[in-house]
């Protein structure tokens, strides 16, 4: 049986938003966490080139299985960024910051007629394969990041 972890949900959610600001910030684009409960989004940063943008922060532990990641699609937010925390086969932590159209276009939905017909979701042992050209996207690239093929 796993261990107890030291913190409460609520603790490691303000630790995974407050840990996306400073990434964003110490890459150039300045972010702050924005107070709690505010309305669809958790960080606000001011890229040089573009207006504020508002960013959703969503964490989990790693699980390989039924375990998901998830947000409302009424949320207003213009970049997801998704914080995986290590557990199992995940040794460290991994960080994607995904533009909104993308997010919502790859997401898994359920029908319109069910209660769950506004959430978006993934596995989150799949979070890592969908998203590989957004790790560490701290700079916002709506591209995200090219990697060098091995």
């Amino acid at each position: 049986m796993a261990e107890p972890r030291p913190y409460t949900s609520k603790q490691m959610g303000d630790a995974c938003e407050m840990l996306v600001a400073a990434e964003l910030t110490l890459a150039g684009i300045p972010a702050l966490k924005v107070p709690d409960n505010w309305p669809g989004y958790d960080v606000i940063a001011q890229p040089l080139d573009r207006p504020l943008q508002r960013i959703s922060v969503k964490s989990r532990t790693f699980k390989r299985g039924s375990a998901y990641l998830e947000y409302r699609h009424p949320d207003g937010f213009d970049w997801l960024a998704i914080v995986l925390l290590p557990a199992g086969e995940l040794l460290e932590r991994q960080i994607f910051i995904v533009p909104r159209a993308l997010a919502d276009g790859l997401a898994r939905r359920d029908k319109p007629e069910a209660k769950t017909a506004e959430q978006r979701y993934w596995r989150v042992d799949e979070i890592a394969r969908v998203f590989v050209r957004y790790r560490n996207n701290f700079r916002l690239l709506a591209n995200g990041i090219e990697y060098d093929s091995p």
